[in-house]
């Protein structure tokens, strides 16, 4: 943490070049504005980034930058952060870019625990290539490439984080500010892979794709915000609530059926038991609101952390330390 002040205009670069509308320029705004409070300079700040129109960020941040090559976002990034473990790195990709070419890069990062904070811009759909389906394009969904809907289920991000054993798991809207600002902050400040899904509308190729809850209006009545240790309460006036039913959740109204806040889950983010958070994670409409902000948050040892350890270790037990005396260890004789 840098003891000198920033703002967001340290960490703005470049004219983005994103369709007017497009869900990318309110989270660039917000990456920025989470950036200046977060108080890392810029020079210890690094975006990589694969292939598609959200992997373009990097040309428009005052950090150091990497644009890679379509899907290995996540291999880069983790040789960033191993190599110099001091920065603070920030991947950036699409949901076809992180979830389907990028797939195995991206649940062996988030398994391998690398530090660094892994940002999933899911609009469910190919825009740079021009309106293909996606893996998390839902199941029936028509576009250039299935002119007759799809036939195949999509991967739910949260699903994939949990199952490569994912410490820590968030979601946002590109276009909430204020909560947006704070899921990047809270990832930020995770030691661990971070991964952040953002709810982003293709305004040209999958327009609305997340209508339920891109207004504010929108998320009062369709969206939960989630704060650790407080009760799941959502609602324009906060009058429902979620409580458990059996093995799974159930919505539920204050005041009915002598139902009161005391009833009503609280969130713990920090459970290592994923069971609760996934069923949150994994809640959708119209039956459930969908689940916003910091859904896990769990420390444990990091690979970079780990890798940097048991170099030192085995370099203290070598009786060599160099090229040259690695040669000497050997039988040594000399040519007169």
């Amino acid at each position: 943490m840098s003891e000198q002040t920033y703002t967001m205009q340290d960490f703005k670069a470049g004219q983005p070049r994103w369709c007017p509308g497009c869900g990318d320029h309110g989270f660039l705004n917000s990456l920025h504005k989470a950036m200046a409070e977060l108080g890392i300079a810029p020079s210890d700040t690094a975006i990589i980034s694969g292939i598609g129109c959200s992997s373009r960020l990097p040309y428009y941040v005052n950090t150091y930058g990497f644009h890679t090559i379509h899907g290995r976002a996540a291999a880069v990034a983790t040789g960033v952060k191993v190599a110099n473990p001091e920065l603070t790195v920030w991947q950036v990709s699409g949901d076809g870019d992180g979830l389907a070419i990028g797939g195995n890069h991206f649940i062996h990062a988030v398994r391998r625990n690398v530090d660094m904070n892994m940002i999933l811009l899911n609009n469910r759909i190919y825009g740079l290539t021009k309106g293909q389906y996606s893996p998390t394009s839902p199941r029936g969904f028509v576009s250039k490439s299935t002119p007759y809907g799809t036939v195949e289920d999509p991967f739910h991000p949260a699903e994939l984080t949990f199952g490569a054993r994912g410490r820590f798991f968030a979601r946002c809207v590109a276009i909430d500010s204020q909560g947006s600002i704070e899921v990047l902050k809270a990832a930020a400040r995770h030691k661990g892979a971070s991964v952040i899904e953002i709810l982003q509308n293709c305004i040209i190729f999958n327009d609305g794709t997340h209508a339920a809850v891109s207004t504010k209006e929108g998320r009062a009545k369709n969206a939960i915000y989630l704060e650790q240790g407080k009760p799941m309460l959502f609602g324009e006036n906060k009058e429902f609530g979620l409580m458990q039913e059996g093995f799974g959740l159930k919505v539920v109204k204050l005041g009915e059926n002598g139902i009161s806040e005391k009833d009503i889950l609280v969130h713990d983010a920090h459970s290592l038991d994923n069971t609760l958070q996934l069923k949150l994670a994994l809640m959708e409409g119209p039956d459930f609101p969908v689940a916003l902000g910091v859904i896990r948050d769990v420390e444990a040892p990091t690979y970079d952390e780990a890798l940097s350890e048991q170099v030192e270790e085995v370099k203290a037990k070598k009786k060599y330390h160099n090229f040259r005396e690695l040669l000497l260890t050997n039988e040594t004789w000399e040519v007169k």
